[in-house]
């Protein structure tokens, strides 16, 4: 049974839907999005919507690996703008960039609940404090 055969005639279905296709093609693309409208019967305009509207939804490639940098209060006073230009730099993207080989994808964050191990990242669920620039290198390597 496929993902849109489940989900078909239930009031709500949509977000659950967006979901479940965002984890079979890494992202959502606007083909993807055309039969999910076509499909649950929704107007393109509002599924479109719905996923500029919420934060998890991305319409383009991300990498196998996220790395979010903590820009909070703690992580800014030690310098997380150091490791978030770092990252930049080392990477070759800009904040949401994600590398050409599809390994990396960067982005900035309010906070990850760390600030003892200011300043932090997360590269998926793996979390590397007090950080310095130097040690960056080596921390990408591992994810290679």
């Amino acid at each position: 049974m496929g993902l849109l055969d489940h989900y078909r005639g239930y009031d709500g279905a949509l977000i659950p839907v967006l979901q479940g296709a965002q984890d079979i093609y890494g992202y959502l693309p606007a083909e993807v999005l055309e039969k999910i409208s076509q499909e649950l019967k929704i107007p393109f305009s509002e599924v479109f919507g719905v996923v500029t509207f919420y934060a998890q939804f991305h319409l383009k490639p991300r990498g196998r690996n996220i790395i979010r940098v903590c820009l909070g209060t703690a992580c800014h006073v030690l310098g997380g703008s150091r490791i978030f230009n770092g990252l930049k730099e080392l990477l070759g993207v800009d904040n949401g960039g994600t590398t050409e080989d599809l390994r990396f994808t960067l982005e900035s964050v309010a906070c990850i609940g760390a600030c003892g191990l200011a300043p932090c990242i997360m590269i998926n669920d793996d979390t590397h404090g007090r950080l310095v620039p130097d040690v960056l290198a080596n921390i990408i390597e591992q994810y290679k």
